[in-house]
């Protein structure tokens, strides 16, 4: 625990934070070059995790396989949606009806007014 403690300080005083402000003409971290590079930087064990892939199926197996990867992903997504409340989706029902009933009278009342406008300049 010790250890952990005295090598994050030993870190913490390479590194070097700038805060811009948006008042400043010109940024400080623009011109100052970075002590230390990313590259040499040792990877963590979940970065090598990540660079590790998967063999893929082959053969008859692969449509298979990318169509339960697409469902698996699918729930996945699903289960971060935020539902609304009963309230909320009778509100936005009512309101798409609204829209929908405006528009149309609208379409109704244009068909009429260009037919009108058609049968006079024809003659009928």
């Amino acid at each position: 625990m010790a250890q952990k403690k005295k090598s994050s300080k030993a870190v913490s005083s390479e590194t070097t934070v700038t805060r811009i402000k948006a008042a400043d003409t010109k940024p400080a971290a623009i011109n100052q070059t970075p002590k230390q590079k990313i590259a040499d930087q040792p990877e963590s064990v979940a970065e090598k995790k990540k660079k590790i892939k998967k063999p893929s199926a082959k053969g008859l197996a692969r449509p298979f396989v990318a169509t339960g990867a697409y469902f698996k992903g699918a729930w996945y997504e699903l289960r971060q949606v935020r539902w609304p409340n009963r309230r909320a989706t009778w509100s936005l029902t009512g309101a798409v009806l609204l829209y929908t009933a405006f528009f149309v009278v609208l379409v109704l009342l244009l068909d009429g007014l260009f037919k009108f406008i058609f049968d006079l300049i024809l003659g009928k």
